[in-house]
């Protein structure tokens, strides 16, 4: 089926509720070509597909939650960093965590982003069983990077992990990986010979138990919203800066604005395409 076109407007049943109520409820994808509608963090996504549960070099997990569906571009994308990671020592492949909801859009908890088919969250933990039950995949925890708030990296960091995030940075697809300062920093002072790629892995809260990749919008899907590309140059400054903050926290401004509480989205905020790929059987 062709990509939906701009409802004309949203149905009463719609109207004022909160979208990740109806987003959450549905548990297939829409039957359209796959297309991203909006932001990361304010769109969805039609003809999403499903990561497969096991491959011969992933598994996704945490298979309860519905959360391993992408665009086309996102689970290959996957399926080849899967096999840069069976080549590392110690590794056989990744645990994948959440990529989006079978149609997209925000989420009953976890995430901002990730609502339309280009995000994923792959697991620290390496991946050395690919056998894990379903059961497994719910109980089985992801293991922690950081000390000291996220300064620095534990003993659980290794080589092996930067030659991952080496391999998931430089693939021309992705837009950017979020990770915690510590490790960015360790990076910045470790990595030798072409150094391009930790351009695109920014330091971001989090993010320590798992690392996030963006990809840009693929070619040809003109309602998706790129996010802008990153800054000129390696990121290292900002990832030291972001370290010493850590460290040495700055004071507090005294006349900074109290936090305003994030309102919940609903459909009149998201693209008009959205309410077709809700309604869609």
């Amino acid at each position: 089926m062709a990509a939906p076109a701009a409802a004309q407007g949203i149905p009463a049943t719609m109207q004022g509720v909160e979208a990740r109520k109806l987003f959450g409820a549905v548990s297939t994808g829409s039957p359209h070509r796959a297309d991203a509608f909006g932001s990361y963090a304010k769109g969805c996504g039609a003809g999403l597909v499903q990561l497969p549960e096991n491959g011969a070099t992933w598994q996704a997990m945490r298979l309860s939650r519905n959360r391993n569906w992408g665009t086309p571009e996102l689970v290959d994308y996957l399926q080849d960093l899967s096999k840069d990671a069976a080549r590392l020592p110690g590794w056989n492949g990744i645990y994948v965590g959440d990529m989006s909801q079978p149609r997209g859009g925000p989420m009953s908890s976890g995430h901002a982003s990730h609502q339309i088919g280009l995000d994923a969250d792959i697991w620290m933990l390496p991946g050395t069983d690919l056998r894990l039950s379903r059961n497994a995949r719910e109980n089985l925890s992801s293991i922690s990077l950081r000390r000291g708030n996220g300064a620095y990296v534990n003993g659980n960091w290794t080589a092996q992990h930067m030659e991952l995030l080496k391999a998931a940075a430089s693939d021309r697809r992705v837009a950017r990986i979020f990770l915690f300062p510590g490790a960015k920093a360790w990076m910045c002072d470790n990595a030798t010979g072409d150094r391009r790629w930790l351009r695109k892995i920014r330091p971001w809260w989090g993010h320590h138990y798992h690392f996030h990749v963006r990809l840009s919008c693929p070619r040809g899907m003109k309602g998706c919203v790129d996010q802008a590309p990153p800054p000129p140059g390696d990121g290292c400054d900002e990832a030291r800066k972001w370290v010493s903050d850590i460290v040495n926290p700055p004071p507090p401004d005294p006349n900074a604005p109290a936090p305003t509480p994030r309102r919940q989205l609903t459909m009149e905020d998201l693209p008009r395409q959205c309410v077709t790929v809700l309604q869609s059987r």
